[in-house]
Formats: C-alpha cells, structure tokens, sequence
C-alpha cells in the first residue's frame, strides 16, 4: 500500500505541474521589429513651375535661333561703307 501511495503522490505532482506550467499570465508575444519606411523629401518648388520654365527655355531658344534666319539669301552680306573704307 506504501508503494501505491507514493505512485499516486508522484502523479499527482506531475498533473498539477503540468496544468500550471505557463502560469495564469497572458501570454506575451514577441513581433518582430519593424523598420518604418523613410518618407519621400518634400519638393519645395512646384512641379508646374518646372515644366513652365521648360517651355519657356524651349520658346526662347527657338526665338533666338529664327532670328539668325531673316529670310533673305545664302549669300554673305555686303559690308557697309563705314571709316576708311571705299563705297
């Protein structure tokens, strides 16, 4: 009977141990970290502004360069009469 009394000793200290092994706590679940993504550097000019400026540039460019072509002949022209030079 001793021997049955320590078998039932032994099972029953097992069972309870078993049954609060994690404690009464709520179990606590570790995430990983998370690394926050680096926001996009704000522009300080608008981007209308840019492409305004763009054809702008493009708009005198092509002014300055029809000025060079005044219609006339490939021929170079004639210089005028001016000092020390014969008309």
């Amino acid at each position: 009977m001793k021997f049955n009394n320590i078998v039932a000793m032994i099972a029953a200290t097992c069972g309870v141990t078993t049954a609060h092994a994690g404690g009464l706590s709520p179990e606590i679940v570790e995430s990983s970290p998370v690394d926050p993504a680096p926001a996009a550097a704000a522009s300080s000019v608008n981007p209308a502004y840019i492409v305004v400026g763009i054809l702008a540039a493009l708009l005198i460019g092509a002014a300055v360069s029809s000025d060079n072509d005044s219609g006339g002949s490939d021929e170079p022209e004639e210089p005028l009469c001016g000092r020390g030079s014969e008309c």
